[in-house]
């Protein structure tokens, strides 16, 4: 039996403080996508401006953009003392998906702009988790939530998520992301939580599809990436401000996630910003791991 998927998510990135002139370039490139494929755009944090086509807003925390296809958009950061911390999701629908396009198109004709709070992040983390695998099943169980989502987003209702094993990770994941550049442990997290580790241990796995510490490790290859990609930092002194235990110990956690050394990811992400084409495959065209 053949099954239609409604929806595919083309790439799910998370942008941990846009604050460095190749990163701002980057993702505040002036572009659209196919006639296909619509976008999302969560911001959690930041200061800056939001063109959606011919519409300029302000980027307030917890603002969601709904952006449609052959519509230019642009991000533009504004104060670099406040960096822009978001989500993005590219997805496609095809023509045949008659209801789904309906729904679509008529948010868009009535808003494209919504305020659903900073509550968001453990949502938009698990898109990114699902829909990025290369677990059919999983892909698809993220096409449907984004959808189940988006229905509810018309309707004014977005889900809460407020189950508490759902408060739960929202908590971790936002103090996860708030601490990147500093140093935190399994123990930190959980009583930050008021949780037993192990308890949270079985909870951020069942959910998320890995452990605290490995996602935590993740956040701060990401937050390297960008800086390697917009600095004239050493390797060195990278390892330094993330508080890896060595030069060493940084590359090789580098190279197990991205599948690069951090000096030749930079060589390739500068070759890309010449010729987009050049993007590794590995390599997202958001954040790279």
């Amino acid at each position: 039996m053949h099954i239609i998927d409604p929806m595919k998510i083309r790439d799910a990135v998370f942008v941990y403080q846009m604050r460095n002139e190749n990163e701002i370039r980057w993702h505040g490139r002036y572009h659209q996508h196919t006639e296909t494929e619509y976008e999302l755009h969560y911001f959690l944090q930041g200061n800056g401006e939001f063109l959606n086509g011919p519409v300029l807003y302000t980027i307030n925390p917890g603002t969601l953009f709904l952006t449609s296809p052959s519509i230019h958009h642009e991000i533009r950061a504004k104060n670099l003392n406040s960096p822009i911390t978001y989500y993005a999701i590219l997805f496609s629908v095809e023509p045949e998906e008659v209801e789904v396009l309906k729904l679509l198109q008529r948010d868009i004709r009535r808003a494209s702009r919504y305020a659903i709070g900073t509550n968001y992040r453990f949502f938009f983390e698990e898109m990114r988790e699902k829909g990025m695998t290369k677990n059919e099943n999983l892909r698809r169980s993220a096409a449907h939530q984004l959808i189940s989502f988006l229905y509810l987003l018309s309707e004014g209702k977005p889900s809460s998520f407020s189950g508490e094993d759902s408060v739960h990770l929202e908590r971790s994941l936002r103090y996860m992301q708030n601490n990147v550049l500093g140093t935190i442990t399994l123990k930190d997290i959980a009583r930050h939580l008021s949780l037993t580790e192990s308890y949270f241990i079985r909870l951020f796995r069942r959910r998320m599809n890995t452990t605290p510490m490995k996602y935590y490790t993740r956040l701060k290859v990401e937050a390297a990436s960008a800086m390697l990609a917009g600095t004239n930092l050493s390797v060195k002194e990278i390892a330094a401000q993330l508080f890896f235990y060595s030069e060493f110990h940084f590359s090789r956690v580098f190279k197990q996630y991205t599948g690069l050394a951090p000096s030749y990811y930079r060589i390739q992400y500068l070759q890309t910003l010449k010729n987009p084409s050049d993007l590794p495959a590995n390599v997202s065209a958001g954040v790279p791991v």
